[in-house]
């Protein structure tokens, strides 16, 4: 018998047991109120699978941490009654998330719930109790997040963080076929995977399902925005901030403004935005969003090696930051002042040139100016009740000899990071490919000597892109390691790495000239050192 054949010979009592437990985790969670919420989820429980009468057995009391237990089984139910178009992961997901859309409250209940907690308990209190209503929808998906690897790595800026994101599962090769004989979906509804028109949308095979997603609306400089957790979360409590409005991505005055909004609204929180220019900036510059989360950064923990002052903005304090990227951080009490000094020197910086130190602010194509310069904006207040803004500078532009960016990751990084270093990364955090996982296991196999190293060998494998990585690592340290100490040095090779990957992002260098021109930057701003 085929696992699938099993999975189709479940007994209808077994299946209506765990719709009943299904229906009691949402009770216990707060999800649903009882009695007239248990009636309506188990009734559309009892739809979607088919049934016409519900389970009248002793259901077992218990307390679990997660419905994912009692998910699966009622997946593997679906499929075998065709539910779903392929008992694939991404079909299952669509699935998963439709059978806890129906144990949800209502969008508008939910940011009620929340603006009730704050004004009542605390902000504090509201986005715990939101967090938790996200990861025990199955939102959040805590089971394949708990898959990530982590280890913190030592370095003269302090501890970097550094994670191999194997969270969103790969597909299958029976699943890209199957993908591939589809027809191929016309729609720009939602517009983007940060939409408000993503809330409750059932999903298709290339855009997944939020049935089980829940946003609260937020008011930032007078204009709508919505908050929510982000599925795969990279760091503690890490949520999304977007507009309203399917609007791209534009850092502008307004911009810190609404970074201070934000802050004040919820101080336990950081909060920043990617840059809007490709190669430096997110992954997605067609909607305006920050992110932001309960978490310390090794960026936020950096201390200040030069402070600057400027004559007309008393009590704003103006700090080049001990960091691998080029940071100046702004710190003072008066609001107003704060966002001032930010928008000047982003003003600044935009038109800023130093042929020098290879930063060029316009560059011409077509016969029109195409900009360089921009910023990745943090913002934190602090519990002394400073304002803090943490402005990375940012230049996207390309060389002959580095074509993906001068101040990017440059080519001898790419089998370790290539993609663009957003706020995340630029923190001090790096969130790498789940390819090195695999890739790091064979490589330990010649760092133990099961394994010889031969170039000629990893031709056309997935270790090629690192032959000249590991010739460097075996000369260096030589490969008769246990396989504990072949992990250690693997894990310590990679954080050096992503240490260069932000050097190489940095648009002043660590050096004796870099410091030079970072400093004559910001005289040019008519500070003053302090």
């Amino acid at each position: 018998m085929t696992d699938l054949q099993h999975r189709s010979n479940t007994s209808t009592e077994t299946v209506l047991l765990h719709i009943e437990r299904l229906v009691q985790f949402a009770v216990q969670r707060g999800m649903i109120e009882p009695p007239l919420d248990v009636y309506a989820s188990r009734n559309a429980l009892l739809e979607l699978f088919g049934f016409n009468e519900a389970y009248e057995g002793v259901v077992p009391e218990e307390r679990l941490e997660s419905a994912v237990p009692l998910l699966e089984p009622l997946l593997d139910y679906g499929a075998s009654i065709g539910l779903i178009a392929d008992n694939t992961t991404t079909f299952r997901d669509l699935l998963d998330a439709r059978i806890m859309g129906l144990l949800m409250p209502r969008p508008s209940e939910a940011a009620a719930r929340f603006r009730r907690t704050s004004e009542t308990e605390g902000v504090s209190k509201a986005t715990d109790e939101f967090y938790r209503l996200s990861i025990d929808s199955n939102y959040i998906r805590m089971d394949r997040i708990a898959k990530n690897q982590y280890w913190e790595q030592p370095t003269a800026y302090g501890n970097l963080e550094i994670t191999i994101n194997l969270s969103k599962p790969e597909k299958d090769p029976r699943e890209i076929a199957l993908l591939k004989s589809l027809a191929p979906t016309k729609s720009n509804y939602p517009k983007c995977l940060l939409c408000a028109d993503n809330v409750g949308y059932a999903g298709r095979a290339d855009h997944p399902a939020r049935q089980n997603l829940r946003i609260v609306p937020l008011e930032l400089q007078g204009e709508t925005w919505y908050f929510q957790y982000s599925p795969y979360v990279y760091y503690n409590e890490h949520s999304i901030v977007f507009h309203g409005k399917h609007v791209p991505m534009r850092i502008s005055a307004l911009t810190f403004a609404r970074l201070l909004d934000f802050v004040e609204a919820v101080p336990l929180y950081f909060i920043g935005s990617n840059a809007d220019l490709p190669i430096v900036g997110g992954s997605i510059l067609n909607h305006d969003h920050f992110q932001a989360g309960r978490h310390v950064f090794p960026m936020e923990t950096a201390a200040a090696e030069q402070v600057f002052a400027h004559p007309q903005e008393d009590g704003v304090t103006y700090s080049i930051v001990a960091w691998p990227m080029s940071v100046v951080r702004l710190n003072g009490t008066d609001k107003a002042a704060v966002l001032r000094a930010a928008s000047s020197m982003l003003d600044a910086w935009r038109a800023y040139s130093d042929e020098e130190a290879e930063i060029i602010a316009f560059s011409e194509k077509n016969g029109e100016q195409v900009p360089h310069n921009t910023i990745t904006p943090i913002a934190r207040l602090r519990d002394t009740g400073e304002y803090e803004l943490d402005l990375v500078l940012r230049n996207n532009r390309t060389s002959d000899e580095h074509p993906d960016g001068i101040f990017h990751p440059h080519e001898h990084l790419h089998h370790i990071k290539k993609e663009n270093i957003g706020l995340i990364e630029v923190m001090g955090l790096a969130v790498l490919p789940g390819r090195l996982k695999a890739e790091m296991e064979q490589i330990a196999l010649i760092l133990t000597g099961e394994q010889a190293f031969d170039r000629a060998s990893l031709a056309g494998g997935p270790l090629e892109k690192h032959a000249d990585w590991i010739g460097s690592i075996v000369e260096i340290h030589g490969s008769s390691h246990t396989s504990e100490q072949a992990e250690a040095l693997l894990r310590d090779e990679v954080g050096r790495k992503f240490l260069e990957v932000l050097m190489d992002a940095g648009v002043y260098k660590r050096t004796a000239q870099g410091a030079e021109a970072f400093a004559r930057f910001l005289l040019s701003l008519g500070l003053t050192r302090v």
